[in-house]
Formats: C-alpha cells, sequence, structure tokens
C-alpha cells in the first residue's frame, strides 16, 4: 500500500461502488476533507488485495470514546434555523442513516465521516454537569433549545450511558422548555421526565419517519427503528400528553419522496399533531457518501436522483447558503412544500412551530464539585 498526494475532490463519488457492510449505511472509512494523502491500494501479487478487502467487509464493531466537554449548550448563529440553542449529548450516530448532514463533523476529529461516524461514537460523559453550570450562571438566558440537532440523543447507546436522560433531569429540574428530535424507541423510557414537563407546556417532540417501506429503512437507516415502531412511539408520546410531530426528513426524490403524503396520514393516524420535511442535503463528505449509496442500491436510479436534487440546488449538488438550504428552489421544491402544506392541513396538521415557555425557568442550584474541562478523544 502506497501513500500519494490527495488527487480526488471530497465531491467526487466513487467510480466502482464497494459492496455494502450488513447494518452500516456507508460501506468505506472515507478520507476526510482534512487528510493531505490518500491511501492507494497496490496489488503485489500475492493476493493481498483479497484478503484486505474481506478484512475490510466484515462488520465493523461500535467503539465508544467518552470525552469530557468544556461545553455544552451552542448557541444557534444560522438566520433560517428557528431554535436559538443546542445540545448534542454525543458527536457521530450508530443508526448509520447515510444522507445525515452531521457526517462531515467528524472530520474536525480527524475521523472519518464514513464508517468512522457511526462506528466512533464520542461521549459526553459530563454533559448534564455543564448544563447545569450553564443554566446556573447569572448570564444564561432561557431561550429555545433543541436536544439532538447533529447526533440523535437516543441512539443504542444512549441505553447504557443515560447521557441523555441526565440532561433532561437537569433541564425538569430548571423548568428549561426544549424540543427534541429522534428516529428512536428510547425516548419512551423518559417519558416519566417529558410527560409531566409537556403538562407545563415545556416539552414538544418530533419523531423522525423517512419511509414506511421496512427493505428501504433498513438500507438508508440500518440501525434506527423500523418504521412502524416509529409511529408506535409516536403514538405512546402523543397518548402521553406530549405534543408530537412528524419529520418527513430528508426527501429524497425518487426514493422516499413519493411517500410524503402516506408517512403524512400514518403519522397523524398515530397521533402527530404538526409536521415539518426537509429536502437532501449534500454537504461536503455526505455528497460521494450519497452518490455511491445510490449507485450501490439504485443504480437504475441514480443519475434521475441526482439530476432532480440539482433541480433544486441551482444547479449544485449541494447549496449552502442561508434561506435556502433547508428548503430548496425552483419548481420542484416548491411542489414539496405545496404537496406537505396541502396534505398537512387536510390532515390537520400544523406546520408551524410551537410558542415556548419561558416563564417558569429557575436557575437550578450550582454544582459543588465543577467537572473538570479537561477532555481528550484518545
Amino acid at each position: 500500500m502506497s501513500f500519494t498526494p490527495r488527487r480526488i475532490a471530497a465531491a467526487q463519488p466513487a467510480l466502482v461502488p464497494v459492496a455494502s457492510i450488513k447494518g452500516r449505511g456507508t460501506a468505506t472509512a472515507m478520507p476526510h476533507r482534512f487528510e493531505r494523502h490518500e491511501r492507494e491500494q497496490v496489488d503485489d501479487g500475492w493476493g493481498s488485495l483479497d484478503q484486505d478487502a474481506a478484512q475490510e467487509h466484515l462488520p465493523p464493531a461500535t467503539q465508544v470514546i467518552e470525552e469530557l466537554a468544556k461545553k455544552i449548550v451552542t448557541s444557534n448563529q444560522s438566520p433560517d434555523i428557528s431554535f436559538d440553542y443546542s445540545i448534542n449529548p454525543y458527536r457521530g450516530c450508530e443508526h448509520g442513516c447515510v444522507y445525515c448532514f452531521a457526517r462531515p463533523t467528524h472530520s474536525y476529529l480527524n475521523l472519518s465521516p464514513g464508517l468512522d461516524f457511526e462506528t466512533r461514537i464520542v461521549a459526553k460523559v459530563n454533559a448534564a454537569e455543564r448544563l447545569r453550570e450553564t443554566l446556573a450562571s447569572p448570564r444564561y438566558e432561557p431561550r429555545s433549545l433543541v436536544l439532538g440537532t447533529a447526533t440523535d440523543a437516543y441512539q443504542p447507546v444512549e441505553r447504557r450511558l443515560g447521557i441523555t436522560r441526565r440532561v433532561i433531569e437537569v433541564l425538569a429540574e430548571a423548568g428549561h422548555p426544549f424540543s427534541v428530535v429522534t428516529k428512536s424507541s428510547g425516548i419512551e423510557r423518559d417519558l416519566d421526565l417529558i410527560a409531566p414537563m409537556a403538562a407545563q407546556g415545556l416539552v414538544s417532540a418530533y419523531v423522525s419517519v423517512t419511509t414506511l417501506d421496512n427493505e428501504l429503512a433498513r438500507i438508508l437507516e440500518p440501525r434506527a427503528a423500523a418504521p412502524a415502531r416509529r409511529l408506535r412511539t409516536l403514538r405512546l408520546l402523543a397518548e402521553a400528553g406530549v405534543p408530537v410531530g412528524v419529520s418527513v426528513s430528508p426527501i429524497i426524490p425518487f426514493i422516499n419522496e413519493p411517500e410524503l403524503e402516506r408517512i403524512l396520514e400514518a403519522a397523524a393516524e398515530a397521533g402527530a399533531s404538526s409536521a415539518f420535511s426537509i429536502p437532501v442535503r449534500l454537504p461536503w463528505e455526505v455528497n460521494p457518501l450519497f452518490q455511491d449509496w445510490l449507485q450501490r442500491h439504485f443504480p437504475e436510479r441514480a443519475e434521475r436522483v441526482m439530476a432532480r436534487i440539482r433541480d433544486m440546488r441551482g444547479g449544485k449538488d449541494n447549496d449552502a447558503r442561508f434561506g435556502t438550504r433547508f428548503t430548496g428552489e425552483g419548481v420542484w421544491a416548491d411542489l414539496l412544500r405545496a404537496r406537505l402544506r396541502r396534505a398537512a392541513a387536510q390532515l390537520g396538521l400544523r406546520t408551524e412551530r410551537r410558542p415556548v415557555q419561558l416563564a417558569l425557568f429557575q436557575r437550578p442550584a450550582r454544582p459543588s464539585a465543577p467537572a473538570s474541562a479537561q477532555g481528550s478523544l484518545f
């Protein structure tokens, strides 16, 4: 194996897609955009390439990396996002959704946005302590807050670590409002905390349902809850008095886009009271990962899918401009929005966000011994 200067831009998809890995969204640990070199395999005549390929496609195990976070509440700087703060108890996500816009964040950790993103999960084990310190500060002003914006706060490792639950315990103590977006049934565990807060107008939840097709879900979001299980979670949240909506995001043309109205209907029947949708986004390394996925699973549709995405993104694979990155532009983007509004109106689903209850906030007691600010990935 030799090393050569990096020649291929991150936005270029692989010419020959490799075999899928069972239970994982991506098939490779692709290099990230900050790497100065790339690896190129060279056949030495002893069959080493075949051996490497066999080893590479063994299902990789998930590794949890504990981190002591210096900060847990992130302020929103984007003018087209409707919340002010976000909390992400983890970095990376084992659900393995191939389209995840947060995959490129692993590049800042010198890890691959491909397999590393879904197999090397960073757990912010002191998240609750950091949150308590933040909320207790006289300088903190309560505003709208969303839990799990760049990672699913209820991904599988949460069952063992319980970081998200401890964060919610602090929010409950302080009477701080929050919303949560998830595609996991794990949120049901915390109904004892969430339901009483919902009764005070402090909580809303959104369950992400991208497809009703089990086969599509299995390759699109391999380790997330099955579609029927998500609808059951939505129903249980609604029955517990939690205002719950459905996120049909991302919408991928010719893949899950034909299901839009059926998903909204199923969600409304399960108890959803609101809905929103965002067209698929392909920032940085997500673009080649997604195009590789298309070639592996839908080769006959790949060109048509990408052509329609470009129609909604000003002729580009991705449009990062504020104001259009979450909506798209042009005829097809307008049509998607019209379909959502029409279906939502017919089903009685609201499409605007609920008002945030801030009047009940009380600063929690300061922790007796502040958590160490020193942390390490390895």
